[in-house]
């Protein structure tokens, strides 16, 4: 991608004093704020939605099927991103997020029009899953665009602290969320919230808000102007006639795509659903405090850790934003366990028959304490999450930005991320997490968020390059190398290898199919564990392999590292998993941890020998 540079920022006609910056950056945090809003309302309500959309089934069954439904939104954010990214290329921000917002609204404010399960059954389900769906699209798009768009007016030098105001928008959306929903169950109580009264259901009042949010936000969002950036190239003829393919066809964007969802936004996602969401589910699901307290311990963390956006944005224009992104990863990874582990130990146990925890049967230190381990974690996503705006737009060249920015950032938040709380959930309720771990088994969703924030901090640390002193409105990769371009075959045949290697592992599939176990559950134990199995431990390595030797060196080296791999854990690995319970999980935990440091050395060794021939 060889983009032809424009003048520097502060040259373009357009660009604007410091009055000016601050009217785009409201206008535009507003807009996005109403829009977090919105989609984080279900997100709030997921525990209470399962028994009011989904069939009558176990507490558990009902969390999860709402949880689902919660991710569908995020599933299709990568999808609204490929969309409204490649409309806001061509046509312009402006209008682009103005579309976005519209769907948004519309869709949140139908929820609460929307009747229950109880009232016309399946139909209930089916058409709040195509209102989330619509939520989620217009995410996709809404997100690119106003990062790109305050970016493309501010000066380079303080581009971190200026789009940290956007990242707190979705810290700030759902705290309005949380507020206004708390509010309306404070003021109707609990069966007027549920709508066990006559008269229109607590529930819904928050939902048939969203038109209100929606014709204000149009009405601020309609003043604004372009962005000068893209009015330049616009005026210049050198708008992309084809954002997608320029995006996603050249092997060395379609690198920088890559490095920029392994190496930022996927870690970013999974710490920010943890110290949010998963947060709430643990407190409600998990241990069992009444919504008013949980909703309590959360506003508060919230409002603490919100000026913590700009500290951090403003820090990474002083040392870098991959330094504090991720510093933000790794201490989420090092310290998430003892953090939910002394938020078990603060809440006090159910008393007698009681269902819930309620706030004053919480002494008052206990309640501090649950206040500052959220918080903790909110600083957490405060630091990955300050930063990533500014990264992102720099990342690429401003005639694709909007394309190409939007995809990892919603593959990272809408699919590692969004669907934490129902993979964590899932792994936390597991029949083997409760034979591994017996009582300790609620801790055990906690690894997918581990897992994928170190996967983030080591791609990040070897791959990413700084971007803080980067202008935006020049190309970033001059000199490609043929190192740097993407190769689909090589990934594609390791993934092939594991998948084959693996599945002999699990080779029940009929088996289980004839023993009635049901299509589901056998596809579930024989072939999806293979596959997830053969992407993270052939493909995933194989990807960053490939970034630095030629293909046949790549697949080679990754082979020859499961195999010194198997060689040093066979037989210990075996002990252990003889010995049952949590003795089977520290013998595959032992072999990701020698197979990580095998790589690396590889890795390195290999490098080494690259650089000296």
């Amino acid at each position: 991608m060889h983009e032809q540079a424009i003048s520097h920022p502060a040259q373009v006609p357009g660009l604007m004093g410091d009055s000016g910056i601050r009217k785009v950056i409201f206008a535009s945090s507003l807009g996005t704020l109403f829009e977090w809003y919105d989609f984080y309302l279900y997100g709030s309500l997921a525990v209470f939605f399962g028994g009011q959309f989904f069939p009558a089934q176990n507490p558990t069954a009902q969390l999860l099927a709402s949880l689902a439904t919660f991710g569908a939104g995020f599933a299709v954010r990568p999808l609204g991103a490929l969309v409204f990214g490649h409309i806001g290329d061509l046509i312009g921000r402006k209008y682009t997020f103005l579309v976005t917002m519209a769907t948004m609204g519309l869709a949140t404010a139908l929820v609460g029009l929307l009747p229950t399960y109880a009232s016309i059954g399946i139909w209930a389900t089916i058409i709040l899953v195509l209102l989330r769906l619509m939520q989620g699209l217009a995410l996709g798009g809404e997100y690119g665009g106003a990062a790109t768009y305050v970016a493309e007016h501010v000066p380079d030098e303080r581009r971190g602290y200026y789009t940290s105001f956007i990242q707190t928008t979705a810290t700030l959306g759902f705290f309005a969320s949380m507020a206004i929903i708390g509010l309306t169950r404070w003021y109707m109580g609990e069966d007027g919230f549920k709508g066990a009264g006559s008269g229109i259901a607590g529930w819904r009042i928050p939902f048939l808000f969203s038109f209100l949010l929606l014709a204000v936000s149009m009405y601020i969002r309609m003043k604004l102007k372009e962005s000068p950036l893209f009015t330049k190239l616009k005026t210049e003829g050198k708008i992309s006639k084809n954002p997608l393919k320029e995006s996603f066809t050249n092997p060395v964007n379609l690198r920088y795509v890559l490095l920029a969802l392994f190496g930022a936004t996927a870690g970013q996602g999974v710490v920010w659903y943890t110290g949010q969401f998963y947060a709430l589910t643990f407190l409600l699901a998990v241990l069992k405090l009444h919504w008013l307290p949980a909703y309590l311990i959360i506003s508060v963390a919230l409002l603490l850790g919100a000026p913590f956006f700009l500290v951090f944005g403003h820090m990474s224009d002083k040392i870098g934003r991959k330094k504090v992104m991720l510093w933000g990863c790794l201490l989420a990874a090092l310290t998430y366990v003892p953090i939910y582990m002394g938020m078990r130990a603060a809440t006090p146990a159910l008393v007698g028959g009681a269902k819930a925890v309620m706030l004053t049967a919480i002494p008052f230190p206990n309640l501090v304490a649950l206040i500052a381990l959220v918080f903790v974690q909110i600083v957490y996503v405060t630091m990955v999450y300050g930063p990533i705006a500014a990264f992102l737009v720099e990342l690429f060249p401003t005639n694709i930005r909007y394309t190409s920015m939007s995809l990892p950032y919603h593959i990272g938040n809408g699919w590692f991320g969004g669907f934490l709380p129902l993979v964590a959930t899932a792994l936390a309720t597991s029949v083997v997490a409760r034979e591994a771990f017996g009582a300790n088994a609620i801790y055990a969703g906690l690894l997918y968020p581990i897992a994928i924030a170190l996967l983030t901090v080591v791609v990040g640390a070897f791959f990413i390059k700084e971007t803080r002193d980067h202008k935006i409105d020049t190309a970033i990769r001059k000199n490609a190398s043929v190192q740097e371009i993407f190769d689909w075959v090589a990934v594609l045949a390791a993934l092939a290898i594991g998948f084959v290697l693996l599945l002999q592992w699990s080779s029940d599939f009929l088996p289980d199919l004839a023993a009635g176990k049901g299509f589901l559950t056998a596809f579930w134990n024989n072939v999806w564990y293979p596959l997830v199995g053969a992407m993270a431990l052939w493909a995933l390595p194989t990807l960053f392999f490939r970034l630095e030797f030629d293909r046949l060196r790549a697949i080679g080296m990754v082979l020859a590292c499961q195999a010194l791999t198997a060689l040093f854990t066979f037989k210990l690995y075996q002990a252990w998993v003889a010995q049952g319970g949590t003795w089977k999980f520290f013998a595959f935990t032992l072999v990701i941890v020698i197979y990580s440091l095998v790589l690396a050395g590889g890795y390195a060794f290999g490098r080494k020998r690259l650089e000296s021939a």
